[in-house]
């Protein structure tokens, strides 16, 4: 019997996780009763192929490389016995299956090492700070990015672990360099995956394949999966959806990409895919399909005549990983970037807090595009009952958001929610860095297991936030670092160089900017990007309104998203890509801040203009005092012990209480009148976290007038309330 619909995550795209698109739309088809299966052949090649069986398969076909081999891939080759011996337990060991192998990884004589084992001397740093754990599983990485090395070299020189030939996807105009690469012969990788994918066929029987296509690295894959199913499952509908094709193949016109595909869907894919189902089963004609392209007369036709509207996300269901291999997936540690070790290693359930972006204004992003352009957010308990369906299906209680940017007042909500359910979770997100993320919201961020987010500082510069429309300062920026750094949450940067009308000297100012952020401690991790203009950003659509024109006006019958233009600077942006990179990396090790900025590049460049303590000075700034009588008012400690005392002072009696908490790692003790340690009481557990009625501070003050006839203003601003505020009494 067949199954309706086989969705498929091509190879590559991360080794630690699945990618959750497959499982958004399985766990949609799950509430309209329609059976689907899913598979993420990256993570089963990557097993094939780094297996005994499968290097013993690789050495055989390395060896019949008829170019010369360089020392390196010779060395390798040398010493295949020991690969092949070792790579069961090795991967056993990031599956983490295999824990105590970690005391004889870090053996020198344990492992065989090639190239890559190369940049362990001026790695020896990290490994004092490093764990067991971590170090082999550092080694580990390495000892497998050897054997990568070796396949590159002599089998398969598309290959990569996260992306698979990227090159045949990125900023592919034309269709025809793909296409001629379909007509030649198999890879060693194409082998193996082709394999995988028949037993799948045979196993489920689909009637309708769907790929997920996130990036330009899953693309090639996607379409030589697609040309054995053609080949050998002639009766199987094929369609492709996902980020490539909502970005790129907006405007597609190639008759040839259809020899592969029957059909692409743009945008979110849950009534699209619905709507290509009843279209097979015969209920739905091919012009009432939506947002779907097809081969029609022999031209492509763009299909988008439902009436349907798209679903809500409070209607698309929780993702479903059924099907998928948890166990089998492997974490693995390069050392170098702290959100980029978040990113590889570990499994996390991934999840959306709302659709969309709620700023939506950044020039250089595709806010014209429905996936960015279309902000609906999900009600907090929505998604805690999702996290708990996902912890309870996966086994697994950490969670990755993949928001373009997380709103302030939904974390919040989230957050409040995750700490009043009692849910242990670890979740990180990507934000924007905007006053809303006060001290107290951050604590109570950190308080509901929140412990890292990314966020955008792009361009270290106020008049190029300005022009990005950013909405942003570097000051808030940095006090912003500030908050989320104190209260434990980890702080990743996104940094872009090259951005239009850029200067020079605001490269390099922007470099002493993120210099010292990093020197005074308020950012853990970041990474450079040149500006990419992209077709659907506003810079894409009106160029010349900031500076640039685009190198050609032609639209591609194929990917048309990233544009090759030309800055009126005419500066080499490129040139700064090494200095600014090697510098982040010593910067995030702590290490090069006494270093002249010139000394990370090999040609002249300006002095900074920035004064060295102008981040230092914006972190110090007094933030404002003001208390908005709307401010809402939460403790998220526990609940005091208070023993009563009266003394005599000059025969005046004063009765005091002395209230005791006890928080995980500490206690401490504040004293206060009789009358004032009873409202306090009262007030807690008013105000408790686990209460869903929030008092406001006005609120608040007016009932301390019930019991009270002292001023409220002293006592509030006073050295026992101000103990309260350090230790849970939060603002909000």
């Amino acid at each position: 019997m067949a199954n309706p619909v086989l969705i498929i995550t091509p190879p590559f795209t991360q080794l630690n996780t699945p990618y959750p698109a497959s499982a958004y739309l399985k766990g949609f088809l799950n509430t309209k009763g329609i059976s689907a299966k899913q598979a993420d052949l990256g993570i089963e090649v990557i097993l094939a192929i780094f297996s005994k069986k499968g290097l013993r398969d690789l050495f055989t076909e390395a060896a019949k490389c008829k170019s010369e081999l360089t020392e390196n891939a010779t060395r390798i080759l040398a010493l295949k016995e020991d690969y092949i011996q070792k790579i069961d337990p090795i991967i056993l060991f990031l599956q983490g299956k295999n824990p105590t192998l970690s005391h004889t990884i870090c053996q020198d004589d344990f492992l065989p090492k090639a190239s890559r084992f190369n940049q362990l001397e001026e790695l020896d740093w990290a490994f004092g700070i490093l764990g067991i754990q971590d170090k082999a599983k550092h080694l580990a990485t390495l000892f497998l990015e050897d054997i990568s090395d070796l396949i590159v070299e002599t089998i398969d020189p598309h290959f990569g672990f996260s992306r698979y030939a990227e090159r045949l996807g990125t900023s592919a105009n034309s269709f025809d360099t793909l296409y001629e690469a379909l007509q030649e012969n198999q890879t060693y990788t194409d082998t193996i995956l082709l394999s995988i994918l028949k037993a799948r066929m045979e196993e489920i029987n689909p009637e309708l394949v769907a790929f997920t296509v996130p990036f330009p690295g899953n693309l090639y894959a996607a379409f030589r999966s697609a040309q054995f199913i053609k080949n050998h499952f002639p009766s199987v509908k094929i369609a492709m959806g996902g980020g490539f094709a909502n970005t790129e193949l907006r405007a597609v016109s190639d008759v040839r990409v259809f020899e592969f595909f029957d059909f692409i869907t743009l945008d979110d894919g849950e009534a699209p895919i619905e709507h290509l189902l009843e279209h097979i089963a015969g209920k739905r004609g091919e012009n009432d399909l939506k947002r779907t392209f097809l081969r029609k007369d022999g031209a492509v036709f763009y299909a988008n005549n439902s009436t349907e509207k798209d679903y809500k996300q409070s209607e698309v269901g929780t993702p479903d990983y059924s099907d998928l291999f948890l166990d089998t997936y492997i974490s693995v540690l390069e050392v170098a970037n702290p959100m980029h070790r978040l990113w590889s290693d570990g499994r996390w359930n991934k999840l959306t807090m709302a659709h969309g972006c709620y700023w939506g204004k950044c020039t250089f992003c595709d806010i014209s595009l429905d996936y960015i352009k279309v902000y609906e957010p999900i009600a907090a308990k929505l998604l805690c009952d999702r996290m708990e369906e996902l912890v309870q299906q996966t086994g697994q209680t950490g969670f990755h958001f993949v928001d373009e940017a997380a709103p302030p007042a939904l974390m919040k909500a989230l957050a409040l929610e995750i700490i009043r359910r009692k849910m242990t979770v670890s979740w990180w997100t990507n934000i924007r860095f905007e006053k809303k993320f006060t001290p107290d919201l951050c604590l109570l961020l950190k308080a509901s297991g929140c412990i890292a987010v990314s966020g955008g500082l792009e361009v270290a510069s106020d008049r190029l936030l300005k022009l990005i429309d950013k909405g942003v300062t570097v000051e808030q920026v940095a006090r912003v670092n500030r908050n989320f750094t104190e209260a434990g949450i980890m702080v990743h940067a996104y940094l872009m160089y090259g951005f239009p009308t850029q200067t020079i000297q605001e490269t390099v100012d922007s470099l002493e900017m993120v210099r010292q952020l990093f020197e005074i401690g308020v950012l853990q991790s970041a990474f450079w990007h040149q500006f990419a203009m992209t077709a659907h950003s506003p810079i894409g659509l009106e160029p010349a309104k900031y500076g640039v024109s685009k190198e050609t006006t032609e639209i591609g019958t194929f990917a048309n998203n990233d544009i090759l233009h030309i800055d009126s600077t005419g500066i080499d942006h490129a040139a700064f890509s090494f200095g600014l990179k090697k510098s982040l990396y010593n910067f995030m090790h702590g290490i090069g801040f006494e270093l002249p900025l010139q000394k990370w590049f090999e040609f002249k460049i300006p002095r900074t203009t920035i004064q060295r303590d102008f981040i230092e000075n914006a972190i110090d700034e007094n933030e404002k005092s003001f208390i908005s009588p709307d401010a809402k008012i939460v403790w998220i400690g526990k609940m005091p012990s208070v023993q009563y005392s009266t003394k005599i002072k000059k025969g005046v009696s004063y009765e005091n209480a002395e209230l005791t908490f006890f928080t995980r790692d500490s206690t401490f003790k504040i004293i206060v009148s009789r009358s004032e340690g009873e409202w306090l009481q009262v007030l807690l557990e008013r105000i408790s976290v686990l209460h869903t009625k929030i008092l406001t501070f006005k609120e608040v003050q007016a009932h301390y007038y019930l019991s009270n006839t002292t001023d409220f203003e002293p006592f509030w601003y006073g050295k026992q309330m101000d103990t309260l505020r350090e230790n849970g009494l939060l603002l909000l």
